[in-house]
This record gives structure tokens, C-alpha cells and sequence, in this order.
């Protein structure tokens, strides 16, 4: 792998990335709670149909909800215990949402394992299949099921595998410390992927600003048939347009997909999931979550299970030291502020970040001063200044010919922009409206 450091053009690079609050804090397991609420919708796509009912006694890793086709993915319990009903808890999104409540019942006794599978000489269908009943999705936000974005049409020429370790979110460090402390989980995962595909090279792309990182991966690397990547350190580097354009030097077309530049990107979490998925038939039931901010006692990175409520992640971290200005999931880019610690953590739930309140400042919107910050920022090359002008005067089909659907929604532009307007929330607004008009 060349010397000089992968990236591409656009992009930003936060003053204060909070990382040195978590960075060295070893992954724990959490302890067993007394309940759990796992939501049914963990998945981009349709949501999986529960296959138990209240009073159901139900075994770790047994399935409680099945995929409804293809774009869908399995789900499954993350302790022993009853099932005391379908009920509802407060969405990632700020609307309710149903999750199955279990009553723990402190044994954690799991259901027979699925078999070992010899993932070398196995075809890509049977590795696919046993990567859908154990319910993986992209662990890296978008939760997209696994066993779809490893199953590309067949006249899609894909020759590249990128494994996202840039990790660019401020504050996170789950990923870094995954790999650190699981590099042959993540680099195994990342041979089976490549295996699934047909693909000779797969590399893992890791920001420089985790040395340690890349150096345990490159001690193992060679004997998986891996590469790693160094990363410049500039948000947001692990985009998957942004990753395959610093990797590969290839672009994606406007409203195209990874596939179409010859590639797919799976975060270095989802590896890991994939192979404990075919190595030891384990199904996704826990993540490495980040519990992170400057109001977080000690702020650290807990193997989580699903249905974790917030609020307990949070008490794991000793609670907090000063009332929080606002709790946010994920990173401070790209994350969602709640208004309930009763939240519960999902599979793609990488962050749990609680900021002061003098971090949190509600900023009034001006106008716009045309300075062009935000479109030097733009990683996509738009211009966002005009989207957002085209959107406040309800020119929805204006935003769409200048390809506001092509936004990443990284917050880039937002993050630049002297005058605090909300272009991030202006373009969701219009990416709304649009795909409203097109079901019509």
C-alpha cells in the first residue's frame, strides 16, 4: 500500500473531535438487565413480523421476529426470558414505536447453536443465507440488511471491497476499538465478504488519527489476503461515496449506487457480525456502542445488547456530572437528538452522546450571505446555499434538478455556515417531499 494518505475533495475537519474522552477505554460487556425493549424495525427496508406472542419463554439468540422478504432482516432476543408484550417506547426518530419487551430471567441460556460453517469451501448462497438468519445489517448507520448488499445482480462487475474504519464522527470510538481489540474478527469478516463476492482485493480504510489500529491490523493483514488503507483525517471520510472515491479514484454516478463504480462498503462492525455469524452461528444481538460527552462521568465503549434503554447505558458510565444540554444518538454530524432516555439501543446505534449545555447552543437562523462556505465544505460538489434558498420558497423540483437527492447529509455545510442556517434540515424537508410526489 502506498505511503501517501488516502481522501478526497470537500469535507471538513472538526476543531474538537471529543475522542480523547473514550479513546482509550478498553471495550466492557454490559451486565444483564432485568428488561428489555427491542424495537421491530431495526432494518432499512421492511420491518420484520414478530413470531411471539405475551407469555412466550424465549432463549438467547432465539428469533422473535422474521423477515417480511427480502429487503428485511431477521431478529432475535437478546437474553432468556418472557415475552411480556408488544409495546410501545420512544423511536430514534422522536416518534413511538413498537419493541417486543422481555422480562429477563437471569440465566441467559441460549437456544442450540447454528452449525460451524467452513466459510472457505462453502458457496456464496449458503454463506448469504446463514447471514440473513442471523439478522445482519450495516452496523455503520443505515442498517441495511447484509445479505442484500452482498448479493449484488449478476451483470454488476464488482471488484473491490472497501471495510470503513475511517470512523470520522467526533466523538465515536467504538469502531477503533473494536478494531484494536478484534482485529482477526474484523479482518476474517473482511476475507468471508470478499469470499461472498468473488473479490480478490479487499482493503480496510482507517483513518490516521488510530495508529494503534492500523498497526494491529497490518501485523495479521497479509495472512487474510487484506490491505489497509491510511486515511487522512476529514469528515466525512467514511462515506461510501468518499471512501471509494479516496480508494479506488472512481465516482459514483449522480443517483447511483456503490455497484455501479465497481465496489461495495461494509463498516468494519458489520464484518465482525458477519463472521460471528458464519464462524460461530451467533446471531446480531449486541454492538459496541460509544457512551461518550463531556458530561459523561466516565465516558467509555459497552458491548451493548438490543433494547438496551438508554438511560441504563448511560448509568454504565457512571451517569452524569451536570445536567445534559442534549442527548444525541450517534455522532454530532450525522446523529439524531432524542428527548427520551428511554430510547432503547439499536443495531446500528454506534453512539450515545450526552453534551453540555454550553455545547449545545440553539442557534438563530440569518440569511444567507452568499459567502460560499458551505459549498467549498460540500463533499459532493452541490451547492447547497441554492438548495436551501430553493427549498425555503417551496422549489422542490428546482432542489431536485440540482441533485439534492445526491446529499449525503453529512452536516458539512451546516457546520460552515456563518449564518447557523438549518440547510441539513431544509434538504431532509425536500428529500421528503420528493419521494411524497414520486409514490403519487
Amino acid at each position: 500500500m502506498k505511503e501517501s494518505l488516502f481522501t478526497f475533495k470537500g469535507g471538513i475537519h472538526p476543531q474538537n473531535d471529543g475522542k480523547e474522552l473514550s479513546r482509550n477505554a478498553a471495550i466492557k460487556p454490559a451486565p444483564l438487565l432485568e428488561r428489555y425493549f427491542v424495537t421491530i424495525s431495526q432494518n432499512a427496508g421492511k420491518p420484520p413480523k414478530p413470531v411471539v406472542a405475551p407469555g412466550d419463554l424465549v432463549k438467547k439468540y432465539q428469533l422473535i421476529a422474521a423477515a417480511d422478504g427480502f429487503v428485511s432482516a431477521n431478529l432475535h432476543a437478546p437474553t432468556s426470558g418472557k415475552v411480556k408484550g408488544i409495546v410501545e417506547v420512544p423511536g430514534a426518530m422522536g416518534l413511538a414505536v413498537p419493541a417486543i419487551e422481555i422480562e429477563a430471567d437471569g440465566c441467559d441460556e441460549t437456544v442450540e447453536p447454528l452449525p460451524l460453517l467452513d466459510w472457505q469451501n462453502l458457496d456464496a448462497k449458503t454463506l448469504l443465507d446463514r447471514i440473513a438468519a442471523c439478522g445482519v445489517v450495516g452496523m455503520g448507520g443505515a442498517a441495511f440488511p447484509s445479505h442484500v448488499k452482498l448479493s449484488p445482480p449478476p451483470d454488476a462487475k464488482i471488484d473491490t471491497v472497501i471495510l470503513n474504519g475511517a470512523e470520522c464522527e467526533p466523538y465515536l470510538t467504538a469502531d477503533h476499538r473494536l478494531m484494536l481489540e478484534h482485529p482477526t474478527d474484523v479482518l476474517e469478516g473482511a476475507a468471508i465478504i470478499g469470499h461472498i463476492l468473488g473479490v480478490k482485493k479487499v482493503v480496510i480504510a482507517v483513518e490516521v488519527n488510530k495508529p494503534d489500529a492500523i498497526k494491529t491490523l497490518s501485523d495479521s493483514a497479509q495472512k487474510y489476503g487484506v490491505e489497509i488503507a491510511p486515511l487522512k483525517v476529514q469528515y466525512p471520510q467514511g462515506s461510501e461515496k468518499q471512501l471509494i472515491m479516496a480508494i479506488s479514484g472512481r465516482q459514483v454516478p449522480s443517483g447511483g449506487l456503490p455497484m455501479h463504480a465497481g465496489c461495495v462498503v461494509q463498516n468494519v462492525g458489520t464484518a465482525a457480525a458477519i463472521r460471528a455469524a458464519v464462524i460461530d452461528g451467533r446471531p446480531l444481538i449486541e454492538r459496541v456502542t460509544t457512551v461518550t460527552g463531556e458530561v459523561v462521568k466516565h465516558p467509555g465503549n459497552w458491548l451493548l445488547r438490543i433494547g438496551t434503554p438508554v438511560i441504563e447505558a448511560v448509568k454504565l458510565a457512571g451517569g452524569v456530572t451536570a445536567e445534559p444540554g442534549k442527548l444525541i444518538l450517534g455522532g454530532p454530524m450525522m446523529g439524531f437528538a432524542e428527548k427520551s432516555f428511554k430510547v432503547p439501543v439499536a443495531k446500528n446505534t454506534s453512539g450515545i452522546l450526552l453534551l453540555p449545555h454550553e455545547t449545545a447552543v440553539n442557534y438563530e437562523s440569518g440569511n444567507c450571505l452568499r459567502c460560499g462556505r458551505c459549498v467549498e465544505g460540500c463533499p459532493m460538489k452541490l451547492a447547497p446555499a441554492l438548495l436551501c434558498t430553493a427549498i425555503e420558497g417551496g422549489r422542490y423540483d428546482l432542489a431536485a434538478d440540482n441533485h439534492v437527492m445526491d446529499c449525503l447529509e453529512c452536516g458539512s455545510c451546516s457546520y460552515n455556515c456563518p449564518a447557523h442556517r438549518p440547510i441539513v434540515q431544509y434538504i431532509r424537508r425536500a428529500k421528503a417531499e420528493i419521494r411524497k410526489k414520486a409514490k403519487r
